[in-house]
């Protein structure tokens, strides 16, 4: 009996213990957290009060706020001030308040670089090139442009009275604007050759949708049997909004991107609902490691669903999706609440410190072993017709093609540039402004010549750039762009300015061609196949 009694006391006390024990660890748990919250309060009373310098309490909360923040390891949730949400509301509905320029710093001073056309400033008569020296009685003298942004921006009506010095004008000249609503475009349009129409998206905002639509309508009057949509350095934007620009090339019924969430309330499937511009236009989607969010929803879905071949280089990695909590003061909390997938189910997030395609073995050419899939071991997914791509770490483009790299001659001209190079493109500024403003008639077609190079060599010259005459001349493909982006930036508009920023761009160019010679979207990745199949072989014989 002795033995039973000695068996089952300790079993009935590790019942008990097991009883309650768990019911006294919940319990420490919860008097734990109540432990650590007035611990919390103390550090924050001890260093307010007793550390060797003064810390406002106040501030002592914010670094707390930050700090939990941090501690989360999450670069995409963070606590916005009023300010960053009002650059937010910015990105995302495309209107401020303000007066329709665009600015630099320049020679130490905000400069007009370009004057929106139908706004404030362009009524006002605001050029390219002028110096903006005080607003409202205070110098700009050394002003960075976040600092401009935040004065010249303002409540539609209200006024602002400028100083402004102008090249050629011996007198600063007073300039009183009253601040309108600003619509910012992101989306810039043109018939690439007879045949191809191109539009360049660089933010999804509240019309991204509707802008692009409009645009492909445009372009098709015009001739275009093919479409380059260029996603390349946009950062995304809206989910919303990528779904509605997915919406545009997919049939109505087909899957466009999933988020999952620990929240009921944030899972949901987004399906294209509404009729495509045209179901059978042959479609490249440009895209680079700048390339996030939304345009990788965009990418991803055209991509799962075979309608459109996606060029460039891996993308940035963020399948996260962020919801924003109101707080007090004005400020917002912007918390990742879930993770978005493509059709097919893969998520292409890349989590933070994980190494990027372009960092990982990811090579020019094919999904092959010498391919983008190199020396990673990423999920396999398959597209609607057994194409296969990839999960994790971005999207992975059909055919991958590096940017542009220099010539030999034009990396040691801007070796040669070293620390002058920021007074190198300031000089080329005022000289396109200089050289726009002498010749009204100037055409969008003007040619960067040989006669107009030397003269840009004499200006560098005169304001103290140093750089030898045969390393420029070896250069002149590269100072000839250079200056043609700035002549289109400050006499035309921002197709014009663009056309020029595209005259080197092997990734535009790699596409156009495969364009021209396709027949359909199928046979445009049957090309797409067929260079990397080329591309392997010479890799192969190497």
């Amino acid at each position: 009996m002795q033995l039973k009694r000695s068996f089952w006391k300790p079993a009935a006390v590790g019942v008990i213990a097991i009883v309650t024990g768990g019911w006294l660890l919940q319990q420490g748990g919860e008097g734990n957290v109540y432990l650590q919250a007035r611990i919390f309060q103390e550090v924050v009373r001890t260093i307010s009060d007793r550390y060797v310098e003064e810390v406002e309490p106040a501030d002592l909360y914010d670094m707390a706020v930050e700090g939990l923040i941090d501690e989360l390891g999450d670069p995409h949730t963070t606590l916005l001030r009023p300010e960053d949400y009002s650059q937010l509301r910015l990105t995302t509905t495309g209107n401020y308040g303000g007066l329709g320029i665009r600015i630099d710093e320049r020679d130490g001073w905000i400069t007009v670089v370009q004057t929106l056309p139908n706004t404030p400033a362009d009524r006002a008569g605001l050029r390219p090139g002028d110096r903006l020296i005080e607003a409202d009685g205070v110098s700009m003298a050394d002003w960075t442009p976040d600092e401009a942004v935040r004065v010249l921006r303002g409540p539609k009506g209200a006024p602002v009275d400028l100083k402004i010095v102008r090249f050629g004008v011996p007198d600063p000249i007073p300039v009183r604007i009253v601040r309108d609503e600003i619509h910012v475009e992101y989306v810039t349009s043109f018939m690439y050759d007879d045949e191809i129409g191109y539009v360049l998206h660089q933010q999804f905002s509240a019309n991204s949708a509707e802008e692009i639509r409009s645009a492909i309508r445009a372009l098709q009057q015009q001739g275009a049997s093919a479409l380059i949509l260029d996603l390349r350095d946009n950062p995304g934007g809206l989910l919303e909004e990528g779904v509605a620009v997915s919406d545009l090339f997919l049939k109505g019924g087909a899957e466009v991107v999933e988020t999952r969430s620990r929240i009921p309330d944030q899972n949901e499937t987004y399906f294209a609902d509404r009729r495509p511009v045209d179901p059978d236009l042959p479609v490249v989607v440009l895209v680079n490691v700048y390339s996030a969010s939304a345009s990788e929803i965009v990418a991803g879905a055209l991509q799962d669903h075979d309608r459109a071949l996606v060029l460039g280089t891996p993308t940035f990695g963020k399948g996260s999706v962020q919801t924003l909590y109101p707080l007090p003061g004005g400020n917002y909390l912007k918390l990742t609440t879930a993770k978005w997938y493509t059709p097919s189910g893969r998520s292409i997030h890349r989590e933070p410190g994980e190494p990027h395609g372009l960092l990982a073995g990811v090579g020019e050419g094919p999904i092959s072993e010498t391919g983008p899939s190199a020396g990673l071991s990423r999920e396999v997914y398959y597209t609607d017709s057994g194409r296969e791509v990839y999960g994790g770490g971005g999207i992975t483009p059909d055919l991958v093609i590096m940017a542009d790299t220099l010539y030999t001659a034009e990396a040691e001209f801007r070796r040669a540039l070293g620390e002058q190079l920021s007074q190198y493109y300031d000089a080329v500024f005022r000289f396109a402004v200089e050289y726009a403003n002498q010749r009204p008639g100037l055409q969008p077609e003007f040619e960067v010549n040989g006669i107009i190079l030397g003269e840009l060599y004499d200006w560098l010259v005169d304001v103290g750039v140093e750089v030898e005459r045969d390393v420029y001349d070896a250069s002149s493909r590269l100072v000839s762009r250079d200056l043609g982006i700035q002549v289109a930036t400050v006499a035309f508009d921002e197709i014009t300015a663009t056309r020029r920023r595209l005259v080197i761009d092997r990734q535009l160019a790699t596409a156009a061609e495969l364009l021209r010679e396709a027949r359909s979207q199928e046979h445009l990745f049957t090309l797409a196949a067929e260079r990397v199949s080329e591309e392997v072989a010479v890799a192969g014989e190497r």
